[in-house]
Order: C-alpha cells, then sequence, then structure tokens
C-alpha cells in the first residue's frame, strides 16, 4: 500500500499565501522592492482542542475557530509588510516589538469575532428578508426557501463586488495560485511554475464550499424549526448557527472523500462552481511565491518529524 500524504491546507492573503501542515504555518508575500519574505508559526499543542477535533460535528467548529484565529495572525503581518519598503523594517520591529504577543492575540481574538460577526449578519439579514415575503409565501417551507434564496444572493453579491476592487483580485489570485499548488502537490508533479499552472483553480477542501454548503445544509436544518413568531425564528437561527457549521464541515469532508468516484463528485460541484468567483487565475509571479511558501513549510515538516529546530531554515 502507498504511504498516503499529509494533508495541507492553505489561505490566500495579501500579495502572498499561507500554507498550513501538522506542526507550523507558513506565509511567503511579495515585498514592494519584489523580493519574498516568509514568516511562521509552530502550531502549539493543545490537548483538550484535539481532543475536540476528533469529535464528530464538533470537530468542524473548532477547526474553523483555530483556523480563523491562527490565519488572521498570518493576515496582519501580509497586511503590516506587502508595501513597505525593506528599507523601512527596522522602524515595523521597533513598533511591534514591545507589545509582541498582546498583538499576536489581540489580532487572534480579532480573527475570531470578525468570523462569527460575518456569519451573524449572513445568517440574521436574509431572516429579515424572508419574512418581508411572508404576505406572499406564507407556509414554514416556502419561508425557509425564501432565506436560502436571500441568503445565495447576498453571499454570491458580496463575493462579485469585492471582487472588482484591485486588492481583493489580487488575493484571489493568490487563492487560485495556492489551489493549483496543493493539486499539482496531491498529482506528485514537481512544484515547478509550468506544472502548478497546469493544475486546476478548484479544489474540494477549499473554504469557499464550506460556505456554500452552510447555505444548503441550513435549508434542511431550519426545516425541524418553526418560522414563526419571528422573535422564535430569529432565536432559532443564532441556536443552530454551530449545529449548520458542524455539519457543513462533514459534508465538505464528505465531498473531498467522494471526489474520485465517478457519480458522487458530483456532489460538490455546487462548492467549486462558487470557486469560480473566488479563485482567480494567478501570474506567474505570484505562483512563484505560493510555491516558495508551500516549499518552505514542506522542509519545516520534515524537520519537525525528525525532531530538529527549525529556527535556522530561511
Amino acid at each position: 500500500m502507498s504511504e498516503q500524504k499529509p494533508v495541507y491546507g492553505g489561505q490566500a492573503l495579501v500579495e502572498g499565501v499561507m500554507f498550513g501542515g501538522k506542526h507550523h504555518t507558513v506565509t511567503a508575500i511579495r515585498r514592494k522592492d519584489r523580493s519574498i519574505e516568509f514568516f511562521h508559526l509552530p502550531r502549539t499543542p493543545k490537548p483538550v482542542l484535539q481532543k475536540f477535533k476528533k469529535i464528530p460535528f464538533l470537530r468542524g467548529i473548532f477547526a474553523i475557530l483555530d483556523a480563523a484565529a491562527t490565519g488572521s495572525k498570518h493576515l496582519n503581518f501580509a497586511q503590516e509588510r506587502y508595501d513597505v519598503d525593506p528599507k523601512e523594517d527596522e522602524q515595523l520591529h521597533a513598533a511591534a516589538e514591545p507589545s509582541k504577543w498582546s498583538m499576536i492575540l489581540s489580532v487572534a481574538a480579532v480573527g475570531i469575532l470578525s468570523f462569527l460577526f460575518g456569519k451573524f449578519i449572513f445568517t440574521l439579514v436574509p431572516v429579515l428578508l424572508a419574512e418581508l415575503t411572508r404576505p406572499i409565501f406564507t407556509g414554514d417551507f416556502a419561508q425557509i426557501l425564501m432565506e436560502g434564496f436571500f441568503k445565495l444572493v447576498l453571499l454570491l453579491a458580496y463575493i462579485y463586488l469585492i471582487s472588482l476592487t484591485p486588492l481583493i483580485k489580487r488575493v484571489f489570485q493568490y487563492h487560485g495560485a495556492e489551489h493549483k499548488v496543493i493539486n499539482a502537490f496531491e498529482s506528485g508533479l514537481p512544484l515547478t511554475v509550468a506544472n502548478v499552472q497546469s493544475a486546476s483553480r478548484l479544489h474540494y477542501r477549499c473554504g469557499s464550499s464550506f460556505i456554500l454548503f452552510t447555505v444548503i445544509v441550513g435549508v434542511f436544518v431550519y426545516m425541524l424549526v418553526p418560522t414563526d413568531p419571528l422573535y422564535v425564528r430569529i432565536l432559532n437561527r443564532i441556536a443552530l448557527i454551530p449545529v449548520v457549521l458542524g455539519i457543513s464541515f462533514e459534508v465538505l469532508q464528505l465531498t473531498n472523500k467522494l471526489r474520485d468516484i465517478p457519480v458522487l463528485r458530483y456532489l460538490g460541484y455546487p462548492g467549486l462552481w462558487l470557486q469560480l468567483l473566488t479563485t482567480k487565475e494567478p501570474e506567474d509571479d505570484q505562483v512563484e511565491v505560493a510555491i516558495a511558501s508551500f516549499e518552505k513549510l514542506l522542509t519545516m515538516e520534515e524537520s519537525a518529524k525528525k525532531g530538529l529546530s527549525t529556527e535556522e531554515i530561511v
């Protein structure tokens, strides 16, 4: 039996890409002088968190919150440095050093709170919009369908509108580069720019697919609770956020496992279609950044498995 490759995840950043493995997370960004700079964080063992990550339907919630906390630290690094001339780095160090750890903790907290706030907005606004149609669509089932419709429209409109901005368009290109690197690696291809560019920019495990699955799963979950009166409907939606997230995570994992089965692979297609909006074809220099980030992660992961220090890896 061939050895199964480790599963790696990633995240697109401002002018860069973050990849995460079992022991480390690594970011590479393109600096203003066109050089590539790295930032890495070791994954600190959290025994309690690891136990929760093994429990079906609960593991997704804790994995999402952990990813939001970790990703926000890398995002903060990229935002602070991508448009700064490396000659001015000493000023950045001087400003950040006195409160390094408090800054890291606060950024992680903001990342988690931002995720939760966004989830509340995209959960409750469709409820209010659907409620406005109650004179026309009076039944519970019709109301749930309208709610899902408005949630999907809001999601697609939001993604489309932000994709029109130059900054987010480049982030989406780095998102495509991230997927291409993972796909090339999982296909066993050498990580050259040409090979990576030939890979698909879509991937079954993408967070974009997860977001779409929360819309679909929500329609089925909400059928189990009443939609009237309005305050009960709102309270139900808030209370069911963890349930929808937990089930959606399991659906995402399932579609990834089934992607090589001819008929069942189509279950993941809705998420792939959404990625046509959240990813763009990257330029070669963006692919170079993604490859550099992933190769640095592989080096650090290999050193961690051998029990070697990664402090000297540059």
